[in-house]
């Protein structure tokens, strides 16, 4: 089975995480299929992306044999390889269309990493998000620790972090971090009826929201007055407003194209 792969359905670009004999863990391929699924989200007829794995698992983070290897390389190589997976949250964050995650089985390591790094997560019930880095005397990468440091409160993130227990995805939930949790054979296509909800919406604006939302949390709290002024100055006079204004002032359903 091909490693992963993207397509395209309809409005949404679709990344599936193959190497399921490895319970999804990271490969090249993957890495190559979201970046190319964010870039192909720059079409303007695309609304969403969706991450998802072929088999039970989503992604169960490094191999560690890859890791093993890589005790061979410099210190300045090893920090390449990892420059590899942070351009894959790079390109997840700055993808101009809302990314989902539609998490089976579980989501291990940098596997968890990628999942928290996108705006809506679609997750099996009663599974477990993990980090077990510590175990094996490794340190987080992937933007986990920012991730959690942002959804989570200081003492589950370092319960998490530092004594690797899994968190299962019910507490996610009522944490308000997982957005939809859903049997096995529902996540996917619960993940759809979002990416169908997001097509209804104002791309353009959406895309501000995203934006907006990821500054929040670096930006000092004028430097955010200022970003909201800007943008609601420019959505302000565009298209995409003129519509929605006025189907809420006629009492019907915008159509945003």
């Amino acid at each position: 089975m091909t490693d992963a792969t993207f397509e395209i359905q309809d409005n949404r670009a679709i990344v599936w995480n193959g190497n399921a004999h490895k319970r999804g863990a990271l490969s090249p391929e993957f890495y190559e299929a979201i970046i190319a699924a964010t870039k192909a989200a720059e079409d303007e007829g695309l609304r969403a992306v969706i991450l998802t794995s072929r088999g039970e698992f989503f992604c169960a983070g490094g191999d560690l044999n890859v890791l093993i290897e890589s005790r061979n390389y410099s210190e300045a190589d090893r920090g390449a390889r990892i420059e590899k997976l942070h351009d894959v949250i790079r390109a997840i964050r700055h993808c101009p269309v809302p990314v989902i995650a539609a998490v089976k089985g579980g989501a291990a390591g940098a596997g968890a990493s990628i999942a928290l790094s996108c705006d809506f997560i679609v997750a099996e019930a009663g599974i477990f998000f993990t980090a077990s880095y510590v175990k094996a005397g490794l340190v987080p990468d992937g933007g986990l620790s920012a991730a959690l440091a942002r959804m989570l409160p200081r003492p589950l993130a370092m319960e998490m972090l530092t004594l690797a227990r899994p968190i299962p995805s019910d507490r996610l939930v009522n944490l308000g971090v997982i957005n939809v949790a859903a049997p096995a054979e529902e996540v996917l296509p619960q993940a759809h009826l979002l990416a169908d909800e997001i097509a209804k919406g104002p791309r353009a604006a959406q895309a501000r929201i995203k934006a907006m939302t990821h500054a929040a949390y670096d930006n000092a709290y004028d430097a955010q007055l200022a970003h909201e002024r800007d943008a609601m100055a420019w959505a302000t006079g565009g298209d995409e407003a003129a519509e929605g204004i006025a189907a809420f002032l006629e009492k019907r359903a915008p159509s945003f194209g």
